[in-house]
């Protein structure tokens, strides 16, 4: 399902950052206490009536820099290139600037459906600017106010109101995307794994509006493959701002149920390979680590792969595969690591045995008591998959420390095969429905 996309563009200071927070909400933090995942985030899910959105949010457009801020204008463009509606945010309490103008320039050349969201509209200066904004020359404007949140019901109704309905996905298919940074080997990559023998490919009209989606058969079943590398738009200007790659993916990441994460052996990890997993494990998919153009790493697949694991201490359960595209070596160890993985994250574990581990493990380590009280685990049982959720029914939930639910992961996991997916691990209590 594709989701609609909202950029947030304007120039500094308007509060672009505040709206962006108010319309994502709650969906905003990845997890608290998750080491190597930074969350300096410049995307995130809205929802207002049932209807879900991507949102972006971008640096602020100064033009009174000599070289008018080459990156961030790259970031703008690239946003509203992949918007369906963009939000031009301006200063309610300052009026129009320069900076407003050179953004307005942008939009026009644009051609998307633009709303003008005036902010800071709670000041008293706003009055002396209230009419001067429809100088701009757009045909919706919504006055807000980030910090108070009025406005914003109005706002999100004039957001939605053109989204169809969104169905959901019924293709039963297994589908998994190549994501990754640029200049890793995707587009190569998937080059080499179509090319697999016992591989039949065939090219289907994709649902985004750049990448084709190709289904490709593999030991008798089809499976979906989502190329994100197709996605990139020729030219410098985008293959230069590699953080902004990551708008590209996000799409094809919240439509697969795995996602290969490529990384480039000659270059080592960076802090954008997280960035992407990061957004990977929010969306809880499954996930497979892809090392490739491993012809030309410097380290031997010990050193590399203990690399990987110091990286990544907030996805240690995922597998990781070395290869090359180029050379097409252990190219063929990747489609077993995805129908593996695929079994993980629709796995279903019997009531009984999974009460039996639980409890096993409770009595091993019996949690220690808190002013008097001590956690108590009455009933554990599977409420999902996709990936594998278990609800915990306890005495009191708040008697849960982060570090027994590593635990209790831990002791799931080395219990049962979930490796590649992500557990989900929810505490109610006794009475609780």
């Amino acid at each position: 399902m594709k989701l609609p996309i909202v950029a947030l563009v304007g120039r500094p200071n308007v509060g672009k950052s505040t709206i962006f927070n108010r319309i994502v909400g709650s969906r905003m933090a990845i997890i608290e206490d998750t080491p190597g995942v930074t969350r300096d985030r410049i995307y995130g899910e809205g929802t207002f009536n049932n209807y879900h959105f991507n949102v972006i949010d971008t640096g602020g457009i100064d033009v009174s820099k000599e070289l008018f801020n080459d990156e961030i204008r790259v970031q703008a463009e690239l946003a509203i290139d992949e918007a369906d509606i963009v939000l031009f945010v301006v200063d309610g309490k300052e009026g129009i600037t320069p900076n407003d103008i050179e953004v307005r320039d942008m939009l026009r050349k644009s051609n998307k459906r633009v709303i003008v969201v005036i902010n800071k509209t709670d000041s008293k200066s706003f009055l002396d600017h209230e009419y001067d904004f429809y100088e701009l020359g757009f045909d919706e404007y919504i006055p807000v106010s980030g910090e108070s949140g009025s406005g914003f019901y109005e706002l999100m109704e004039s957001i939605t109101k053109d989204f169809k309905e969104q169905e959901p996905d019924t293709d039963t298919r297994l589908k998994f995307s190549v994501v990754g940074r640029p200049n890793v080997g995707k587009s190569s990559l998937i080059n080499a794994l179509l090319n697999e023998e016992r591989v039949i490919v065939s090219d289907v009209s994709g649902t985004t509006r750049d990448a084709v989606d190709t289904v490709m058969k593999y030991n008798g079943e089809e499976y979906v493959v989502i190329d994100t590398a197709g996605m990139r738009k020729k030219g410098k200007v985008y293959e230069s701002i590699e953080k902004y790659s990551l708008l590209r993916s996000m799409e094809a990441i919240d439509r697969s149920d795995i996602c290969l994460l490529v990384i480039n052996a000659e270059e080592g990890i960076i802090e954008h390979d997280k960035h992407i997993a990061g957004y990977v494990l929010e969306k809880g998919k499954g996930l497979i680590i892809v090392v490739n153009k491993w012809d030309k790493a410097n380290m031997n697949t010990n050193e590399f792969l203990q690399l990987v694991r110091n990286e990544f201490q907030f996805i240690t359960y995922c597998p990781v595969v070395f290869c090359s595209a180029l050379t097409k070596k252990r190219v063929h160890m990747i489609m077993p690591e995805v129908v593996r993985v695929g079994e993980n994250i629709k796995r279903e574990i019997k009531t009984s045995v999974l009460n039996d581990v639980i409890m096993d493990a409770y009595q091993l380590n019996i949690p220690p008591s808190y002013k008097g009280k001590r956690l108590k685990i009455f009933f554990t049982n599977q409420s999902g998959t996709k990936p594998p959720k278990f609800t915990f029914h306890v005495n009191n939930k708040k008697l849960v420390h982060f570090s027994y639910e590593r635990y209790l992961e831990n002791k799931l996991r080395e219990n049962f095969e979930l490796e590649g997916t992500p557990i989900i691990l929810q505490f109610k209590n006794k009475d609780e429905s």
